[in-house]
């Protein structure tokens, strides 16, 4: 300010203040930038309840702890300045972001998290709480839940547009309307990337049983008997298998207890009454079907599609019944198998459905058949990192090389006899031998 003094008082009206002066004169000796300023000068109060998010993300901090961090952690390119790190409900995505400020930033007034269902925007946008975040040195910005936040991908691209020096992190538990948003021009500004649920290897290292390295496909099958008899002479792999099967894919396992299947069920209704009818124009009644659908799923052996079948049971047309199976793939509830030769679009008929991971077979089905179970957990193991198909003989071929027969400690080589490249992935042993490998250590992939 230049010029002579001015002496004003604060006037609030609503959320709005003013300067008053005690005469025209005092006012007219008040200059900002060479200009004189007006009688009235409307300040937004953008820090209106501000401290309230900074509390919030303070406590979340001091609430994180850093004795394990998920697999995609070192694989992130923090530097990036438009990052996405999608993934379902439940898998970690806040945990992980919250680590990484705890262990980069010093100052942590650079950064803020922040949840944008809070209701703070209620009432204020994204580009407020960046312009505040950034006029006071802010330089790293975590929006968390983005899909609850209408509009955010027009702030998040305006924010990076504007802010040369704004680091974005943004991440969202809707898969279906993350991947929605993610089109045109911010489309091309940000580094994304998929956080699933909790390996094998990952379970027994939060539960404090084995911290075991990650082992790519190729030393996975070139050197099962020596990794599998390493682990298994110092831990007892199978119970702790069995375990994670029934309720180890999700971390917030540890906090629920015996309350884990209820907020998993919730989960899992939130996504089929929600959010598939919020980004898909279905009938109404395609909600109970998906139920009913998932219901079939669980309980059935492994199902090698029968379109025509299916379509009957749930009462509905082809394009219908393809278009849900296609909606529940990307959510993260289900897995879709093509033959190797086929592309995979939404009214294609894929070979085979399966769940995305065991748990929400046991949270679904008071029986979980057990050869569903076996091939589900593969393909939820190898499908991190590979491209699955379904083959004509055998169960799973992955990245079009390997075939994989799966069944239990029994379980022979007669199906895919004489096919290079396979192997017989058994359930209930501890250790393999030759081409048979224990379906356990596929758990080390990621």
């Amino acid at each position: 300010m230049e010029g002579k003094t001015a002496k004003f008082a604060l006037l609030m009206i609503g959320k709005t203040a003013f300067l008053t002066f005690k005469s025209k004169k005092a006012a007219q000796n008040l200059f900002f930038q060479n200009k004189k300023c007006i009688f009235a000068v409307e300040i937004k109060l953008i820090h209106c309840c501000m401290d309230r998010l900074f509390s919030t993300y303070g406590r979340l901090l001091a609430a994180t702890n850093l004795h394990f961090t998920r697999y995609l952690y070192e694989q992130i390119n923090w530097d990036n300045k438009l990052i996405v790190i999608r993934g379902a409900k439940g898998v970690g995505k806040t945990t992980m972001i919250l680590q990484h400020i705890l262990r980069t930033f010093p100052d942590k007034g650079k950064a803020l998290y922040v949840s944008l269902d809070n209701v703070w925007f209620a009432n204020h946008s994204v580009l407020q709480l960046a312009e505040y975040h950034y006029t006071h040195g802010g330089t790293h910005l975590f929006l968390d839940e983005v899909h609850k936040y209408k509009g955010w991908q027009q702030e998040v691209k305006n924010i990076y547009d504007s802010y040369p020096d704004m680091h974005i992190v943004v991440t969202g538990s809707s898969m279906l309307k993350l991947e929605e948003s993610l089109v045109g021009d911010l489309s091309r500004r940000h580094r994304q990337y998929t956080l699933h649920g909790l390996s094998f290897r990952e379970y027994l290292q939060l539960e404090e049983v084995a911290k075991l390295p990650v082992l790519t496909l190729e030393e996975l099958l070139k050197n099962h008997f020596t990794t599998a008899s390493e682990i298994t002479s110092k831990v007892k792999v199978l119970p702790y298998f069995e375990k994670y099967l029934e309720r180890g894919y999700y971390p917030f396992y540890r906090e629920e207890g015996d309350g884990f299947f209820d907020r998993l069920q919730q989960i899992i209704d939130t996504i089929v009454t929600s959010e598939i009818p919020s980004v898909a124009n279905i009938e109404y009644d395609s909600v109970y079907k998906a139920k009913q659908l998932m219901a079939i799923l669980a309980e059935c052996s492994p199902y090698t599609l029968n379109i025509s079948s299916l379509c009957k049971t749930l009462q509905s047309s082809r394009n219908n019944v393809l278009k849900l199976i296609d909606l529940m793939d990307k959510a993260a509830l289900m897995r879709r198998l093509y033959a190797a030769s086929e592309g995979m679009n939404m009214l294609t008929k894929p070979e085979k459905i399966l769940f995305n991971n065991t748990n929400l077979m046991y949270a679904l089905a008071p029986q979980v058949e057990s050869g569903t179970m076996r091939e589900t957990y593969l393909s939820s193991q190898t499908g991190v990192a590979h491209q699955l198909s379904m083959p004509t003989q055998g169960d799973l071929v992955v990245d079009g090389k390997w075939l994989f027969e799966v069944g239990g400690k029994n379980k022979g080589f007669s199906q895919i006899k004489n096919v290079e490249n396979s192997f017989v992935v058994s359930d209930k042993i501890d250790i393999g031998h030759g081409d048979k490998i224990p379906l356990w250590l596929f758990g080390l992939l990621y």
